[in-house]
């Protein structure tokens, strides 16, 4: 009884913290306290975070090391492009087909690659990913290198909370269930798991797909948030940002995945005001916390539901 108890008010908790960091945004939004720039790098900041809890999901949770985020996210944005600027269609179903498409591109490159392991997978995805960007960069009906201007603002800030409660609750979930429990055998010993008779090759491809899913539903609110995207912005460098948020904040954290990403798009934000050593601080950054913390922000310990009770329930 009283454990059920603790669950009730660490649910609580969690839905009255939420629900006052939503309204305060909000409120913060419509009354104008938040400028624009400020809004940017909070967009920013929640688009980071649903890549970070993505890519975690398969490089952190699965242990396969993915270097193609940014083709998923790109997949994603044209096809929310596609759907909503040239075909007319609401914004849900742009974010729908994004979801789709990036799933469908990464079960088709999760089936024959994830059957490789360590450095061929890495080169295998990042083969794909550049892949996905010569592609678009050679198809005149999306305007080719140049890409596509003028993109309704569809993206608020209910679209962003939203979306990134639910890659983090999907994701959780997911991790928490028998199918996790699997996925993450494959991670711990994959020949093991074999032997237990689990078919690791088709838990890496769920976890690749979801993983590419939720990219592509970054790349929706990316693509109508800032106006304007090109097969460009997508490219090596990009997957590799996602993947220094992954490596800081912890593998197989999705806590970790959420402060780093946070803390990354911080961080880039501060040193936009030195841009001739913005580079070389941001390595120098990142250098001394992977010193001191190599395990990342969080290792791969979470701030569980435990917590909330804790704290809500008064126990020490």
């Amino acid at each position: 009884m009283q454990e059920k108890k603790r669950n009730w008010l660490s649910f609580g908790g969690e839905v009255l913290i939420l629900a006052a960091i939503f309204t305060i945004v909000q409120y913060a939004i419509t009354a104008g306290l938040l400028n624009q720039y400020y809004q940017i790098n909070l967009a920013s900041m929640v688009i980071n975070i649903i890549l970070a809890v993505s890519l975690n999901l398969i490089n952190g949770f699965t242990g396969q090391l993915s270097l193609g985020h940014a083709g998923f996210m790109a997949v994603g944005a044209y096809a929310s492009v596609i759907m909503t600027n040239m075909l007319g269609y609401p914004f849900i179903a742009g974010l729908l087909m994004a979801c789709l498409a990036a799933a469908l591109a990464g079960f088709i490159i999760g089936v024959p690659t994830l059957r490789l392991k360590g450095d061929y997978l890495a080169i295998a995805t990042l083969a794909f990913g550049e892949v996905i960007r010569v592609v678009l960069q050679n198809i005149d009906a999306v305007n080719g290198p140049a890409g596509i201007v003028g993109i309704s603002r569809l993206t608020t800030w209910p679209w962003l909370f939203g979306a990134m409660l639910l890659t983090i609750l999907v994701v959780v979930n997911l991790v928490n269930s028998s199918y996790g429990r699997a996925i993450i055998s494959v991670r711990e010993d994959e020949i093991a798991s074999e032997l237990m008779g689990i078919n690791t090759t088709s838990y890496k491809v769920l976890a690749f797909v979801f993983g590419a899913m939720f990219a592509g539903l970054a790349g929706a609110l990316y693509a109508h948030y800032f106006y304007i995207i090109k097969p460009e912005t997508f490219n090596f460098l990009k997957s590799f940002d996602i993947l220094v948020m992954v490596v800081l904040g912890g593998l197989g954290s999705t806590t970790g995945a959420v402060i780093a990403a946070m803390f990354i798009t911080v961080l880039t934000a501060v040193l936009q005001s030195f841009p001739a050593i913005r580079m070389i601080l941001y390595a120098l950054t990142l250098i001394i916390v992977m010193i001191y913390r190599p395990q990342g922000l969080m290792g791969n310990r979470e701030l569980s539901r435990q917590t909330f009770g804790r704290i809500w329930g008064g126990r020490k």
